[in-house]
């Protein structure tokens, strides 16, 4: 799957990214789609880092992260990561940082929009995964659309052109959803340049790159949580056979 990035798209840049729930939607209902990250999936990180780079970059920043951190995690060459990702700076060591200001933000859309680098972990990766996947038509809010997870949400559907337009489903009722039987409680109203599952993978690699942002060590953490676990594991069987070599007598 290819798609360019264009100024025009980081003109808006990520606005359906903002404020959330964990475990459920806006209401405490629960959220219409589940996700589990997948940070050790590395061409799909890197993926989701062109997509944020692409679509949410130009008014989320991620100042908790930087360039050069992205580009040793994730295996990209410095020419590379400066050609494609690299578009607040020409250099490696800053972090993140959104091409709007700050001002013209909040001026346009009522207030700046939010740091996104601990998103998952603030809000949950099934939320943000909901989310994108949520925008439905609603001719009555000023952008035209509103959002199931978030409702009232004031910025638009800044993926629009590649999942299409949905409206939502009566209460109730759900239709089918791409073609593993999946169903969902939106109805398609105009297609977009990629299918429901091809969305839904975009969707999870973006998701799995915040995931990955939100604490870049996950991985050699676990890994490591591992290894040390089956270390006590060897150790405890030495200890237990001690143990019975030293009662052995006593016994």
């Amino acid at each position: 799957m290819k798609f360019v990035i264009t100024k025009g798209k980081l003109a808006f840049a990520g606005l359906a990214l903002a404020l959330s729930g964990a475990a459920s939607a806006a209401g405490g209902h629960a959220l219409p789609y589940s996700y589990v990250a997948d940070v050790d999936n590395l061409p799909s990180v890197q993926r989701g880092a062109k997509v944020f780079m692409g679509y949410c970059s130009g008014c989320h920043s991620m100042k908790y992260l930087r360039y050069g951190r992205i580009g040793q995690d994730l295996q990209i060459p410095e020419d590379l990561l400066k050609a494609n990702l690299m578009f607040t700076s020409d250099k490696p060591g800053d972090v993140i940082q959104a091409s709007m200001h700050k001002d013209s933000a909040a001026k346009w859309f009522g207030q700046a929009p939010p740091d996104l680098t601990l998103e998952t972990r603030a809000r949950g990766e099934s939320w943000v995964y909901s989310y994108l996947k949520s925008f439905y038509v609603d001719p009555t809010r000023p952008v035209g659309v509103n959002n199931l997870v978030l409702p009232g949400a004031s910025m638009p559907h800044v993926l629009w052109e590649l999942q299409g337009w949905q409206a939502k489903a009566a209460e109730g009722e759900h239709h089918a959803e791409g073609g593993h039987g999946k169903h969902s409680p939106f109805t398609s109203v105009e297609p977009g340049t990629l299918s429901s599952d091809e969305y839904d993978k975009l969707v999870g690699d973006l998701v799995n790159f915040m995931a990955y942002a939100a604490e870049p060590g996950r991985s050699a953490r676990q890994s490591l949580g591992i290894k040390a676990i089956a270390y006590l594991l060897v150790l405890l069987a030495f200890a237990y056979l001690l143990k019975k070599e030293y009662w052995r007598d006593v016994h």
